[in-house]
């Protein structure tokens, strides 16, 4: 019987996802050097997936927790843009179920624009329930970031269709009749407020990105309203438009 080929066996490697499959043992003598390497790319192939699986149940300990405890609908809860100079703050409500596997899913800010774009695409079709409210400039100028925030949470919750058993917050409390978990870094501990951040990063990206054809020469396609050398470039030369927020430094400067 003819050997396999180094590139028949990185194959079929790439097809097992248990270290004791049978076929390990038939090649695991083999001495050639490429045969060799391709069963040690694997293990630590194997020992990622694994270090991943298991800081994914680890983030979806709380919604267990809940679970377990009566609750039937959780709801994760996130915000993005509380910090740029122009451009909505944008918040999400999403309820997963108990069999939601999207590994991948964590913080937002430590994913790739594909990634989370991928992700954010999933979450939408396999979640129970995703919500989206936004506040824009004129709002956050009137009621403060931090209200505005607060306003814009409270009405991604009424928004659902299926009123929350509890709430999983990132670190903004929020005033409504609903139990809730508020957790500094939420987005890195709780699923659902993983999978919450995604999507509302996504959405005011795609928002933000629309922004830069209606006003060109900020760069709202790459700074996504923050104050970059190139944003604040746009303001000295052109001003404010109706998206920046009048009330964030160095904003009012200029106003025509």
């Amino acid at each position: 019987m003819n050997k396999e080929t180094i590139s028949q066996i990185k194959a079929r490697l790439q097809t097992i996802t248990d270290t004791t499959d049978p076929y390990l043992q038939t090649i695991h003598d083999d001495s050639r050097k490429g045969v060799q390497t391709a069963i040690q790319q694997f293990e630590r192939r194997l020992a990622r997936q694994k270090e991943a699986e298991e800081a994914f149940n680890n983030r979806f300990k709380y919604e267990k927790y809940y679970w377990e405890n009566g609750c039937q609908y959780i709801a994760g809860m996130d915000e993005v843009g509380r910090g740029p100079l122009a451009g909505p703050v944008v918040t999400c409500a999403v309820i997963l179920n108990a069999d939601f596997d999207l590994i991948g899913v964590t913080d937002s800010k430590q994913l790739t624009r594909h990634e989370r774009e991928n992700l954010y695409l999933r979450i939408v079709d396999e979640a129970v329930e995703v919500s989206i409210a936004v506040n824009d400039a004129p709002v956050i100028d009137q009621m403060n970031i931090y209200a505005a925030t607060q306003d814009a949470m409270i009405r991604a919750v009424n928004h659902l269709h299926h009123r929350p058993d509890h709430l999983i917050v990132d670190a903004v409390p929020l005033a409504i009749d609903i139990p809730q978990t508020t957790l500094i870094k939420g987005d890195q501990k709780s699923i659902s407020v993983a999978a919450a951040s995604i999507v509302a990063k996504e959405y005011r990206d795609h928002l933000m990105r629309d922004y830069d054809y209606v006003y060109p020469g900020y760069g709202f396609a790459q700074n996504m309203g923050y104050g970059t050398k190139e944003h604040l470039a746009g303001l000295e030369k052109m001003g404010a438009t109706p998206i920046h927020r009048r009330s964030f430094n160095p904003v009012p400067k200029y106003l025509n």
